[in-house]
């Protein structure tokens, strides 16, 4: 990696004091970091889960560094049922990198949205965590939901940046991310098998632009959303809760059809 590697700040090689103590308080974790979204929008409190539904995990990262070799800062994520009905969110800035790493931060892509990222934070908006502790709060999530899938849009970047992540911030101590025993779903390759298939998509493409220079139509986050909401002039956030909320709505979308699709980022 490319990397600086003398980073002083670096301390995630934990001892077993802290794992029992992440352990014993991951779901005050939970508690402390629902967002303005699920006040706005839902009670949670009365919210119960429903054993008989399957439940899956939408999350979307936003990196620094360059696109071979990304590091997370900000990683949002939504438990849903196949409808897209939401039950739980987070929103993680990692302390890490956000703070730790002031000269990775200026490579990032959507260097505008620092200042914002910063007012969320200081409101409450958004939590600042330990990478650790984002790791530890979706094994939880897996775990409390009995997560089938969890699920990106363009999962093979979103698998890339976490998994770079983790070994970079562990001296590849650590070297897998996500939870093993959970599937891996790719919105983007189930709406290529189901959405944009659809002779109303291609015509909705084709008026308006959003193919590639082979005449294919594009098959983006923001395009997508365009599409199923009829919302032409909708702009994706680029910020990690808030583009889940939009590829969640994508997979139900998908899911909607009742069609053979592919699932796996890998196939």
């Amino acid at each position: 990696m490319k990397l600086r590697k003398s980073l002083d700040f670096l301390f995630l090689d934990l001892d077993v004091l802290r794992l029992n103590f992440l352990q014993k308080n991951i779901a005050n974790l939970s508690t402390m970091c629902y967002t303005m979204y699920e006040v706005k929008e839902r009670n949670l409190s009365t919210m119960k889960i429903d054993h008989r539904k399957t439940y899956y995990l939408t999350i979307d990262t936003e990196t620094a560094n360059d696109i071979d070799c990304p590091i997370v800062f900000d990683i949002g994520g939504a438990i849903h049922d196949k409808h897209g009905e939401v039950l739980e969110t987070f929103s993680f800035i990692v302390r890490e990198v956000f703070y730790g790493m002031p000269h990775l931060m200026e490579t990032c892509y959507y260097q505008a949205k620092l200042p914002a990222y910063r007012a969320q934070i200081a409101c409450g908006e958004r939590c600042v965590v330990s990478w650790y502790e984002v790791k530890a709060h979706i094994a939880h999530l897996c775990e409390k939901y009995d997560v089938r899938a969890i699920i990106a849009h363009n999962m093979r970047f979103d698998y890339r940046s976490t998994n770079t992540t983790q070994r970079y911030l562990t001296c590849s101590k650590y070297r897998y991310f996500f939870p093993k025993d959970v599937e891996i779903w790719d919105t983007l390759a189930m709406a290529r098998d189901t959405i944009v298939k659809q002779k109303t998509y291609q015509r909705f493409c084709q008026a308006n632009g959003y193919c590639t220079k082979n005449g294919q139509p594009r098959a983006t986050a923001e395009i997508l959303y365009r599409y199923i909401t009829g919302d032409n002039d909708f702009e994706e956030s680029h910020t990690g809760l808030e583009d889940v909320l939009i590829e969640k709505e994508i997979f139900a979308k998908c899911m909607a059809q009742h069609k053979k699709m592919r699932r796996s980022p890998w196939k």
